[in-house]
């Protein structure tokens, strides 16, 4: 949902949004900071934390942000930050991506990191209990988790270094794609990014090297593979090189790679391709991030600035328009319509067209 998932986040098994702005020397993030414009109070309890690199944003219901950074999860509420570092259960370190679901049976939050996939209740205090999924106690192909996605199914998507697992209510699916994606496959060109259809009973997988990886859960609670999305033929790919996905509301799926981004429409897989590149009006081609905002507009983070594409027209913010850097990691809307920013030098967010950087 780094674009791993932020150049995801769709991985996101959430719709998030964001855009990439902000650069400080260091800034403070936690528990009472108080920051507009690059200026931050310190915590209520002397500590600073230095936050970069923040790979992943995701909002909840409750409208609460939280962010993967190089610290650790960081949450922010409107007033307060806080950086959840006293759960000894939840893991702090290399994190790869979060994913939001909305469970009927209460929210979730998914984590994604080189030791498993983790799943904890919201909210989070210091002794909420929190699972890891790993080899050693579930069917999952392997630890090293890149990425997490899921849809308004039940299935959850977990991307690794050698494969998709899912599971499902409980229910682990039995991977059965070995004919189209040998484990070996995913070894040389490894998962980048992942997002699900509208549903989430299929998924997206970019990779670094070999396009789209296409799995679906079939009719007998098993994981099946579908032709790959490359350069060929009809299909207009700029790459194969695969960095971000998005799947918009209306079904568009979106594909940003180090050469540009494609837009593909409709259920046919050889027809109604569109590329963008720099010529048509992207900052930067290598697209690290995209994201949609509750306007219908589509964020392109990218690693010189952002671009904004409202279906007919363009717009680009760099540090000349007053990001703090053009870095640009993870891109979330929350329930406000505010867009978050995940940067390599710390968090922004943009609210009635002004940056305001923490």
């Amino acid at each position: 949902m780094k674009n791993i998932f932020g150049p995801g986040n769709q991985l996101t098994a959430a719709v998030i949004i964001v855009i990439g702005l902000i650069s400080m020397p260091e800034y403070l993030v936690n528990g009472q900071i108080s920051t507009v414009n690059g200026k931050a109070g310190k915590h209520s309890n002397g500590i600073g934390i230095s936050v970069k690199n923040v790979n992943s944003v995701v909002v909840d219901n409750d409208n609460i942000k939280w962010f993967s950074t190089d610290v650790g999860i960081v949450s922010f509420d409107g007033n307060n930050w806080k950086l959840h570092e006293d759960n000894k259960s939840l893991p702090n370190q290399n994190l790869k991506g979060l994913t939001y679901v909305d469970n009927p049976e209460g929210p979730e939050l998914w984590i994604a990191s080189p030791n498993g996939a983790t799943v904890t209740k919201l909210p989070i205090d210091d002794k909420t209990d929190a699972i890891t999924f790993n080899p050693e106690n579930a069917p999952l192909i392997s630890k090293d988790v890149l990425g997490i996605a899921a849809g308004k199914d039940t299935i959850r998507w977990i991307g690794t270094d050698k494969g998709v697992s899912a599971l499902s209510n409980d229910k682990w699916l039995t991977p059965d794609y070995d004919m189209h994606y040998p484990e070996r496959m995913f070894m040389l060109f490894p998962i980048t990014s992942m997002a699900t259809n509208l549903k989430g009973d299929s998924l997206f997988v970019g990779t670094a090297g070999a396009g789209i990886a296409r799995v679906y859960r079939d009719d007998v609670d098993g994981i099946s593979g579908a032709s790959v999305y490359a350069q060929w033929g009809p299909i207009d790919l700029p790459s194969d090189n695969i960095q971000s996905i998005f799947i918009a509301p209306d079904g568009t799926k979106w594909f940003g790679t180090e050469e540009g981004v494609a837009r593909h429409t409709g259920n046919n897989t050889l027809d109604n391709w569109t590329v963008y590149t720099t010529d048509d009006g992207l900052v930067d081609n290598f697209v690290q991030v995209i994201s949609g905002d509750k306007k219908g507009n589509i964020w392109f983070g990218t690693k010189a600035g952002i671009s904004v594409f409202t279906g007919s027209s363009w717009i680009s913010y760099t540090t000349d328009n007053g990001l703090a850097s053009n870095n640009i990691l993870s891109i979330a809307t929350d329930n406000n319509g505010s867009v978050w920013i995940g940067t390599d030098a710390g968090i922004t967010s943009y609210e009635n067209e002004k940056f305001i950087n923490y």
